[in-house]
């Protein structure tokens, strides 16, 4: 690593700064953390379930997501995680994975060792009330999840998940709240909205004519964030982006 490179953790750093405002010997404990960076291609795995994990992954670069598989061979996806998120923080006390984690597209991820990660949590209260955060804030998200796969309508579920990552892709840095790239194929998006691919193509259509969005290819234009934000049932309290 170069002086002109970032650190490694830098991101982690950052995120964790979202929920609780840190000490600079804070800030120095977390990127003194060991870790070894991966290089990870589209498809890999980082964490298959029923292993037991011994490292926490920091996203550097590239998307991943979370997912399990349904007896049947269906598989739901739970998350989508971005540039700077934990990927799997609650490993580093469950001890065994209950869903699969895998990368969207080709990134680079930092993985701590999580006794490492254990140690800091409980000898550094602000970090460990950080991490906590950021546990909680995925647990809201996938209440959110929840809700709308369950109880909201096809047009609904994809104006919220388009809403979201307008958000959250902004907050990373790595688009506009009108304008970014969907980091995500079509196919994934019905896994991750409970529906079929055919039904997910004539969705985001029919919010194309309503001049609610433009699409080309992957990227999404929002023309009118206020009536995408209502088509989509959106408000964003559970990002916790006000702290």
């Amino acid at each position: 690593m170069s002086n002109a490179d970032p650190h490694p953790l830098a991101l982690m750093v950052r995120k964790l700064e979202l929920w609780n405002p840190l000490a600079d010997d804070d800030r120095k404990a977390l990127l003194a953390l060991p870790f070894t960076e991966r290089v990870l291609s589209a498809g890999q795995y980082i964490v298959w379930e029923g292993d037991k994990p011994q490292h926490s992954c920091v996203l550097n670069s590239g998307f991943a997501y979370r997912h399990k598989a349904a007896g049947s061979g269906g598989r739901q996806i739970l998350s989508i995680h971005v540039k700077g998120d934990i990927v799997d923080l609650q490993n580093s006390l469950l001890g065994v994975a209950d869903h699969n984690v895998q990368m969207l597209s080709d990134g680079r991820i930092a993985l701590l060792p999580v006794e490492a990660m254990r140690e800091i949590a409980f000898t550094r209260p602000s970090v460990g009330m950080s991490m906590w955060y950021e546990t909680l804030v995925e647990g809201s998200i996938f209440r959110e999840w929840v809700l709308n796969i369950g109880r909201r309508n096809a047009r609904t579920r994809i104006a919220h998940l388009l809403c979201e990552f307008a958000l959250r892709l902004e907050v990373a840095e790595l688009g506009k709240l009108t304008s970014y790239t969907l980091p995500i194929t079509q196919d994934q998006l019905a896994d991750a909205v409970a529906l079929t691919s055919v039904h997910v193509n004539r969705t985001l259509m029919k919010l194309q004519a309503d001049g609610l969005i433009k699409r080309t290819k992957r990227e999404i234009t929002i023309d009118d964030w206020t009536e995408l934000a209502k088509a989509g049932d959106f408000e964003s309290r559970y990002l916790h982006l006000a702290r």
